[in-house]
């Protein structure tokens, strides 16, 4: 027999919620999914749980070419009915373990320049209400990968009675590129900006607001949440002036506050990876921007062991402040001063520490097993306080010095998670990064052969 490989397995963990759909074998129009938003009318699907489903609703136009490096284009309107029945075209990233879709190869580029896209759950018979609450999820994978496929809503519209959407954005070098060139040509104020992704979360909010009261929906009560850089781009969103009254509340998991100048983005100071006036040289100059292919923009990047590294949540004084974005949250006048919650996981770093070989290794070759414990649980506590100190301690001393109150925090702590001979997994990752994202969409059958060991019989939702 086999044995189970965990380190593809746990890759999943960073997209908690992918896998396959449990209404594949299902999926029909459903001629009372029939609504009209910005472009035409669309067609959904109801699924098992009785929600009702639009997949790749797209919120903007295409971004290759003219519009690449460009802020997000109004969508081009269609005629007839759309079915909504098939998620969008990823936004371009190299595959890794990370991003568990069926079709990717590891290593090679996938996706599309025209993917910015919603996939919308609503609890049957909301129609005609406008007055559900609204969640706008913003899925995490470094800024350079990740798909809103992978986090399927049903289950938390249909038990919270709320709308969930599930948001892309343009990923990677795409998402957050800073040029002098692109602020010369720039046609209208936000296309000199750097961090498009960024931008592509705004026009998201500009669409619920126009949109969101045809699916039951109240434009006056949006929450936007995410995880890991997910929470990265929800604290950039607060700190945007372009975001100001789109949203109401604000969930940060596991997040950042972080920020790079825009000196530090093109390279002229400090050493960031792929700079971008040097990642400019190598795709050819600028006046390859709008003609070069989608490969050949990520062709200019150098890779770190498979994986892209490079700047991004830049401050480009357009989408966000040109100042340390941490330091906007010191004044309640330069960032979107609404309910805020943020919280990391109590074992944040032992996902990453899973895989350190100074501290852990694979017993047998296959059986994750730390070293010494004693010293495994040292570092991962360090590591993890660390993580709460910069995205929750001292983001809400400073809010709160500010006269912001309405500032809130948690910290998931879990650690039931079940063992497989040799590996421990209560105690190898524990609440782990990104291991609270089930327990929010509550969807626990979506690790693949992993789930019966981690999720065991007696988790709440598991069998759900």
């Amino acid at each position: 027999m086999r044995l189970l490989s965990l380190s593809l397995s746990f890759g999943l963990l960073l997209s908690a919620c992918s896998g396959s759909d449990d209404n594949a074998a299902e999926i029909k129009a459903a001629p009372e999914t029939l609504r009209r938003v910005t472009g035409g009318e669309i067609i959904g699907f109801v699924a098992n749980n009785g929600a009702h489903v639009w997949r790749g609703v797209h919120f903007a136009a295409d971004t290759s070419g003219e519009n690449r490096w460009r802020a997000p284009r109004p969508v081009v309107p269609w005629s007839g009915k759309r079915e909504a029945l098939d998620y969008a075209p990823v936004c371009p990233q190299i595959a890794t373990p990370f991003t568990p879709i069926e079709t990717f190869e590891n290593g090679r580029l996938e996706g599309s320049e025209d993917c910015l896209a919603l996939d919308i759950y609503a609890p049957s018979g909301a129609l005609g209400e406008a007055d559900l609450p609204v969640m706008l999820w913003i899925h995490g994978g470094s800024n350079v990968s990740g798909a809103s496929q992978l986090y399927v809503g049903d289950q938390l519209a249909v038990n919270e009675n709320v709308i969930v959407l599930s948001v892309q954005y343009r990923l990677g070098p795409l998402g957050w590129f800073s040029h002098p060139a692109l602020r010369a040509t720039a046609t209208q104020q936000d296309d000199a900006a750097a961090n498009f992704g960024l931008l592509d979360l705004v026009q998201s909010l500009k669409w619920v607001q126009a949109n969101i009261s045809a699916f039951g929906g109240d434009a006056n009560n949006v929450t936007i949440f995410g995880e890991s850089a997910g929470g990265h781009n929800v604290a950039a969103l607060l700190a945007s002036p372009l975001a100001k009254g789109l949203f109401h509340r604000a969930i940060i998991q596991s997040g950042s506050f972080d920020s790079v100048s825009i000196a530090e983005a093109e390279g002229t100071i400090g050493d960031m990876p792929n700079p971008s006036l040097a990642v400019a040289e190598r795709m050819g100059g600028v006046e390859t921007f709008h003609t070069a292919k989608t490969q050949e923009v990520f062709d200019a990047y150098t890779l770190d062991r498979g994986f892209l590294s490079l700047p991004r949540v830049i401050e480009d004084g357009v989408s966000l402040p040109s100042t340390r974005m941490r330091d906007v949250f010191t004044d309640t006048d330069t960032f979107n001063d609404v309910p805020i919650i943020t919280g990391t996981n109590k074992d944040e770093t032992k996902l990453f520490n899973m895989f350190n070989e100074q501290i852990a290794e694979k017993f047998l070759g296959y059986f994750y097993v730390a070293k010494d414990q004693q010293v495994y649980d040292a570092v991962s506590e360090y590591g993890s306080r660390m993580w709460r100190v910069r995205a929750v301690d001292q983001p809400i001393a400073l809010m709160r010095r500010a006269g912001h109150n309405a500032v809130h925090a948690y910290q998931f702590d879990w650690d039931e998670g079940g063992s497989l001979l040799w590996t421990d997994l209560s105690e190898m990752l524990g609440a782990s990064h990104a291991m609270e994202i089930p327990f929010v969409f509550n969807r626990f059958k979506l690790f693949g052969a992993v789930d019966g060991i981690l999720f065991e019989d007696d988790t709440e939702g598991s069998r759900q």
